[in-house]
């Protein structure tokens, strides 16, 4: 009645075409078995007339012609039909009643091929056409009543949340392109994750195993090194990307304009490291450097101080650290400008200690609440703001850092056009705590001299990131300018909220423009769902009632891919963004594929490739050496000043309160050079007594 028709109306004209079916049935019985029929006495000479007409009729001399008609009329009598309907009912068994409605239906021909007597045959040939037409119209009713529009088709909504993705590959000098293969509405397509600006930082992110070193990091190292990239690389599982990194470079070095030096920083291995000052004098041009060195050690050892900068007890050791590395940096124009001797030199006493340290004018300013604390007798708080800072840097006191870190084999400038460097930077996940502190130095003295005008394209990867405490929200931020790339691995959000806090978490997931996302779980997947954004999706509605079911469809906005489904992901399968270039504009940025890897391929490239060098032949002896010599030069600087300081002291005396002895010697120097002074004048001294002597 909604659409103007005549239900009623329509509901007679089905039933008449169903009578009409009926009837041509019957008069097909009749005819074929009219002798049964007259000697059972149920003809007429009006009946006989009539059908005798009919059977004229081309419908009827074919007997397959007629229950084709037959089944004609009831079919169209079944389209229209309405009943409730009901979930219970299958298609399977339906279709199955409908089949075998049909095979009995037409096999009643069968009983023409026999000579049974007229009254069997009409028997026969009615039970045939009866069961088997009874058979299709409970089956096509069913049929009517079956739900055609099912709900369940795609219970996880997959094709809902598929959308077009990129699929030309965007290249410029300094993209890295990622093959992908996706799904578009049930189809599997070819796209490409293309990160034609890299420059506005990566973001790698996925839980253990989920693919993000195999399938998007060792891809990052390889094209950035075809085209040119200078490459800072940490290794977290030294020396996996690093072996990688050496072989590639191996491979494009014909690609550089000026073929870049390879360097490796590790600890255990002291044979394939080189040795580097991360304290390097040069580099260090004023206090505040010596304040970011010292924040970055202490924070390294101490992680959870992240999370109470500018506390009291967090900022004094940070401040004696700074006094401690600006005083060496001072004393003989950085002579001995090492983090080993900055270790030593802390671990002398007090006194002597804040001696030497005073006669630095620049950082009295530090040191002197400390030396007012010990003037104070307040032995508690001198220990609370110190001990922290000697207890953290002692667990640094080993002979193997000692000796990596007081070489200059070479310096942290990765970039410079005239020397480029790829410096690889391995870490052990055994010993963390210990080698972090270090190597985030490392890195934070790096990122100070590479973020210049005037520096070659350099590329940045951290593979398990939120192991060290490196501050890359500046270089994230203003690198772009000077062709800086920054690769974040990280395992989640949360894993980066632990270490640098939720604050600096956010500011780190919001300036990466590019972010590739495998699997995580929890806070990070509610994220990065958000971040990705929402899509147009259909949504369908059903309600059965008694005599009908009504189906309504509309469409409206939501998760492209839903956190549910991000938890879910393969090894290998990553869902992102990609940011732009202003010259360079990509329409579709969002993509979720499986990332293509020939693994065939990557197992033999591994199996040929080269061992990292030895760099030298290092003996125990030689490192027990170093390690007795930092000491020595560290006593003997604080002896000498010490010596110095009282030699001023004496000369500064009144002569009262000179010690026994010295008063004398004083008078006995003076008193030659007063007689020197007066052969000079051309007087005869010995003749004339000495008056008096000034002192």
């Amino acid at each position: 009645m909604n659409t103007g028709e005549d239900t009623q109306g329509l509901r007679k004209i089905l039933d008449m075409t169903r009578l009409i079916s009926l009837v041509i049935l019957c008069m097909h019985i009749y005819i074929y078995g009219y002798q049964a029929f007259r000697e059972w006495g149920l003809s007429t000479l009006i009946t006989d007339r009539l059908f005798l007409n009919f059977a004229k009729l081309e419908m009827f001399r074919h007997p397959l012609l007629t229950k084709a008609v037959v089944l004609l009329f009831l079919g169209i009598s079944l389209i229209g039909a309405k009943g409730k309907k009901s979930e219970e009912l299958k298609l399977k068994p339906i279709l199955l009643q409908i089949v075998i409605g049909l095979m009995v239906y037409f096999s009643s021909g069968i009983c023409f091929l026999f000579h049974f007597p007229p009254d069997v045959f009409v028997c026969l040939y009615i039970a045939f056409l009866v069961a088997g037409y009874l058979l299709l119209l409970k089956g096509g009713t069913e049929l009517s009543r079956l739900i055609k529009d099912s709900m369940q088709k795609d219970i996880f909504n997959s094709k809902n949340e598929t959308f077009p993705q990129e699929e030309r590959l965007l290249e410029n000098e300094y993209s890295f392109n990622l093959p992908t293969k996706y799904h578009l509405r049930g189809e599997v397509r070819d796209g490409w994750i293309n990160c034609v600006n890299p420059f506005r930082s990566v973001l790698v992110s996925g839980s253990g195993g989920a693919g993000k070193t195999y399938f998007v990091i060792r891809h990052i190292i390889d094209q950035q090194i075809k085209k040119g990239f200078c490459l800072f690389l940490y290794d977290f599982k030294f020396d996996d990307l690093t072996k990688m990194a050496y072989n590639k470079l191996l491979k494009y070095q014909q690609n550089y304009k000026v073929i870049p030096s390879f360097y490796i920083i590790n600890f255990e291995d002291l044979n394939r490291t080189h040795r580097c000052n991360p304290l390097n004098p040069q580099a260090m041009e004023d206090i505040t450097d010596a304040t970011e060195a010292s924040r970055t050690i202490m924070m390294g050892l101490n992680r959870d101080w992240l999370k109470k900068q500018g506390d009291f007890f967090v900022e004094s050791p940070i401040n004696f650290l700074t006094a401690i590395i600006w005083y060496l940096r001072k004393y003989e124009n950085g002579k001995y400008c090492t983090l080993p001797h900055v270790i030593e030199l802390m671990q002398a006493d007090y006194d002597p200690l804040f001696a030497v340290l005073q006669q630095q004018e620049e950082i009295k300013v530090l040191i002197n609440p400390f030396i007012s604390a010990l003037q104070n007798n307040a032995q508690a708080q001198l220990e609370g703001q110190i001990a922290s800072a000697k207890i953290g840097l002692a667990r640094l006191a080993s002979p193997q850092l000692y000796y990596v870190l007081t070489g200059n084999d070479f310096t942290l400038d990765i970039n410079n056009p005239d020397e480029p460097k790829i410096v690889c930077m391995g870490n052990n996940p055994q010993k963390i705590d210990t080698y972090g502190a270090v190597l985030s130095l490392y890195v934070n003295r790096m990122l100070k001299q590479i973020n210049k005008k005037g520096k070659s394209k350099c590329s940045l990867i951290f593979d398990e990131y939120p192991t060290l405490v490196a501050n890359l929200i500046t270089t994230i931020s203003t690198g772009r300018s000077n062709l800086i790339s920054c690769t974040l691995g990280i395992q989640s959000i949360e894993q980066v909220k632990k270490e640098y806090g939720a604050e600096q978490a956010e500011i780190i997931l919001g300036i990466c423009a590019n972010i590739i996302s495998g699997q995580v779980s929890g806070d990070s997947a509610k994220k990065f769902a958000e971040t990705f954004g929402k899509i147009m999706q259909d949504r369908q509605s059903m309600s059965i009632n008694s005599s009908d079911i009504s189906i309504s469809k509309s469409t409206q906005m939501d998760y492209a891919v839903p956190a549910s489904k991000i938890a879910t992901f393969s090894s290998g399968e990553f869902a992102g963004i990609v940011a732009d270039s202003p010259n360079e504009k990509i329409k579709l940025k969002m993509f979720h594929g499986e990332i293509q890897n020939d693994h065939e391929a990557i197992g033999r490239e591994e199996a040929g490739y080269v061992p990292i060098p030895v760099v030298a032949n290092v003996t125990e002896s030689d490192v027990e050496e170093n390690y007795k010599r930092v000491k020595k030069e560290v006593a003997d600087l604080v002896r000498g000043e010490l010596k110095k300081i009282a030699d001023l002291n004496r000369d500064s005396m009144p002569e009262e309160d000179q010690p026994e002895g010295v008063g004398k010697r004083q008078r006995e120097r003076k008193i030659k050079g007063n007689r020197a002074a007066v052969k000079r004048n051309g007087r005869n001294v010995k003749d004339e007594p000495i008056k008096s002597v000034s002192m």
